[in-house]
């Protein structure tokens, strides 16, 4: 009788590990499968801020120096990421198809870093279910769909605001964009980004999940724009 108590608990016990292993080979299929995902995140960020952060570091690697050199840039498009309601797809083929270097140099005026357009394709990219051409297209597209605040595009002075200000100036700017679609992210104290959700066709979308996630202090410093 133990015998066969011990055969029924280790009967039981494959049959846990085989479902839970059915189970994340589910989810795995979720994971993995590009075009299976939501919306789209347009992330806008800061580039002064990225390129204050980065001194105070001490990074002055390529990245850095493309970005950071002697062309002023203000929002630039740090990628366009599909998302899940909950969680977000990455690195959906592995290894990925290798992007175009004409098509990397083609983005270089919305996205000012070589590295920087590699790694949204192999991480971003691969999971939108679109060729490279197309993915960069849709990045184009997105990119020309937001209109940036007059009052950011040249900003030649430290300006210290408020997330909510930020948000409701770009609304102002965008017909259709309402606060449950955009988020603002900061650090310690700079703004970070603004992240803006698109359904999958780039129209204006919420997204509670992105808005959760959004910087929670009163104030952000947004450093001047070079030669703004």
């Amino acid at each position: 009788m133990p015998r066969l108590v011990t055969i029924s608990r280790f009967l039981i016990s494959i049959a846990f590990v085989l479902s839970g292993a059915v189970a994340a080979s589910a989810q795995d299929r979720r994971q993995n499968a590009p075009g299976e995902f939501d919306f789209y995140v347009l992330s806008l960020s800061w580039s002064p801020s990225f390129c204050e952060a980065a001194s105070e570091r001490g990074n002055n690697g390529r990245g850095t120096q493309a970005q950071c050199g002697g062309r002023p840039y203000s929002f630039v498009v740090h990628g366009l990421w599909p998302q899940y309601e909950r969680g977000f797809p990455e690195y959906c083929q592995r290894p990925s198809p290798r992007l175009a270097r004409n098509i990397m140099t083609s983005m270089l005026d919305l996205m000012p870093a070589p590295g920087l357009i590699y790694n949204e394709w192999d991480k971003h990219g691969t999971c939108s279910g679109l060729g490279e051409r197309a993915y960069f297209e849709a990045i184009r597209k997105a990119r020309a769909a937001v209109k940036i605040p007059e009052e950011f595009l040249q900003l030649s002075e430290p300006k210290t605001v408020a997330p909510d200000e930020l948000e409701t100036a770009f609304i102002k700017a965008n017909p259709g964009l309402s606060n449950s679609a955009i988020s603002v992210t900061c650090d310690s104290k700079r703004l970070s980004e603004v992240r803006i959700c698109l359904s999958k066709d780039l129209q204006f979308r919420s997204c509670e999940e992105i808005d959760r996630r959004a910087c929670r202090r009163d104030q952000v410093l947004m450093p001047p724009v070079r030669g703004g």
